[in-house]
């Protein structure tokens, strides 16, 4: 085995991922405390070629420093929007027949593996700040939430690896 070098991974340029067909997939940052955090999603965002991260509430928004260096520059490349709050975002993308899913432990939740059953096709997943995660009122506007099966002591995962782990099944389902 050999490393790949940067010419052979044949990655897209800005121009290219921008006219690119986007998998109709959007990840909402619902008060994102971290910019480092906000970077990470982007960067994934970027990897997965999801249509758009909308930004709500207090989340920081680009250009940021912090941002930037988690995003190494997929804050170019990805389409976002800032909501002064997630319920302005929510209603957008319902008017858009996007199907809103919160990434929270609720009751009645749909465990991530059991996503793909749902066979939805315009799909947006909402993360929710670092310590009190999706908001109860956004919960009540989203048509379900997802829950990303855990077997430790805690209780939740960082939101950019939980925005990893999910927008990958999501793609992986969309793509295949």
């Amino acid at each position: 085995m050999r490393k790949l070098s940067m010419d052979e991974l044949n990655r897209k340029s800005v121009d290219e991922f921008r006219r690119a067909e986007k998998i109709p997939v959007i990840a909402v940052l619902e008060n994102i405390r971290s910019a480092y955090n906000v970077g990470s999603v982007f960067r994934t965002a970027d990897a997965f070629l999801i249509e758009a991260v909308y930004i709500t509430g207090y989340t920081a928004k680009p250009p940021h420093k912090e941002i930037t260096k988690t995003a190494l520059g997929a804050q170019d490349s990805v389409e976002w929007k800032y909501f002064e709050n997630t319920k302005m975002a929510i209603e957008e993308l319902k008017q858009n027949n996007f199907k809103i899913f919160a990434v929270e432990q609720v009751a009645d939740s749909i465990s991530l593996e059991k996503f793909s059953e749902l066979n939805v096709d315009k799909t947006v997943f909402i993360f929710g700040n670092e310590v009190s995660g999706v908001e109860q009122e956004t919960i009540l506007l989203c048509d379900g939430c997802i829950e990303i099966p855990q077997f430790g002591m805690k209780h939740s995962l960082n939101i950019s690896v939980a925005a990893g782990i999910v927008l990958w099944e999501a793609v992986k389902t969309k793509s295949s």
